[in-house]
């Protein structure tokens, strides 16, 4: 299992929970420490350091082990469907047909900049069949169960989609499993038979079922740029998967997980998630509870094209061919059976 991430593609400079040795030095110096629930370090100019407090892990958003609080409760988040906690991880869905599961956090973002990290795992039994995959939300409503990944279509909000299986065999297919982000006001419908490509806003092809280790996803919102990067090697190294301009998103949404299995299966674990505030930086003001979600650009629009009937195989038709020349055959034997009985029945009659 992956080390707990503490240094991010955010950070700069030193991160004082990171490191145990900085934190042994500052109290040998005797240096005043003050003790907070965020501990990022933001270079400014050489020699200078300075605390970043607009930029700090926010606990009510975030989840870690030990899940539980009193009873069967998690604090700060709701659950539903085939969702159970264990020790270990929370498992969405089981490798088991037709479930679907949910873990949505119970407080509005009031956040207007922030990154989520999100550690997961993927995995199953099937080999070259399974699915379907999972979803971050950040999302008006929560806890509705519905289609899309174990959630409700023409939702409010914005999806980040870790697609596990193809279900489109058209011209404009990918490989999977495959992350897309999204952006809906509601009104559009997120085709699953088609992979959801004509409403994406961007998207890449990462292995993340059946690794070794842990999976991590990193959810960037920033100043109305939307970015996704991957650790999927094991190495806390952050890979770029996409980046969007132009995507506004109020607040007061809130952040979910969701995943399904329907004829295809796999077990869709989340292990944690950290959520960090960003700083929303000098000159950005203003509410944004009652802006509708919107992003300026989409990939290119593609004409849908409805997938074509497969062919026949050669197989087929080299047994439709056999089966063709025998039936053939058998109905010339048994016209030429039927003709002699009948030429010997004439033969009788002049008798």
């Amino acid at each position: 299992m992956s080390p707990p991430r503490q240094q991010r593609i955010s950070r700069k400079g030193w991160n004082m929970t990171s490191s145990r040795g900085g934190l042994s030095s500052l109290i040998m110096l005797g240096l005043p420490i003050l003790f907070i629930n965020f501990c990022p370090v933001e270079m400014q100019n050489e020699g200078e350091t300075a605390w970043n407090t607009a930029d700090y892990y926010k606990r009510e958003h975030s989840l870690g082990r030990p899940y539980q609080g009193t009873g069967w409760q998690i604090p700060y988040w709701d659950f539903h469907g085939s969702t159970i906690v264990t020790n270990q991880y929370i498992r969405l869905t089981p490798d088991s047909r037709s479930m679907q599961g949910a873990l949505w956090n119970s407080v509005g973002i009031q956040m207007r900049n922030w990154e989520v990290q999100m550690q997961f795992q993927i995995h199953g039994k099937g080999k070259d069949l399974f699915g379907d995959g999972m979803v971050f939300w950040y999302a008006k409503d929560r806890m509705i169960p519905g289609p899309v990944f174990g959630s409700k279509d023409y939702f409010m909000g914005m999806a980040i989609f870790l697609d596990t299986y193809s279900n489109h065999n058209g011209p404009h297919n990918h490989q999977h499993p495959y992350i897309s982000a999204m952006v809906n006001n509601g009104s559009l419908h997120y085709d699953h038979d088609k992979d959801g490509t004509h409403t994406q806003l961007a998207g890449c092809e990462v292995k993340i079922r059946n690794l070794q280790h842990d999976s991590w996803v990193a959810i960037r919102y920033e100043n109305d740029v939307l970015s996704v990067s991957t650790d999927i090697l094991g190495k806390n190294a952050w890979a770029p998967c996409l980046r969007v301009e132009g995507v506004q998103l109020p607040t007061g949404y809130h952040f979910g997980v969701s995943s399904a299995t329907g004829d295809l299966t796999d077990n869709h674990d989340v292990i944690a998630i950290k959520t960090y505030e960003l700083d929303a930086g000098p000159g950005v003001q203003g509410s944004r509870d009652q802006i509708i979600p919107a992003a300026k650009l989409f990939e290119q629009p593609r004409e849908r094209i409805e997938d074509k009937p497969a062919g026949w195989s050669g197989i087929k038709i080299f047994f439709v061919t056999l089966f063709g020349i025998l039936g053939t055959v058998v109905l010339v034997v048994v016209g030429v059976m039927v003709y002699q009985n009948h030429q010997q029945n004439s033969r009788k009659r002049f008798y």
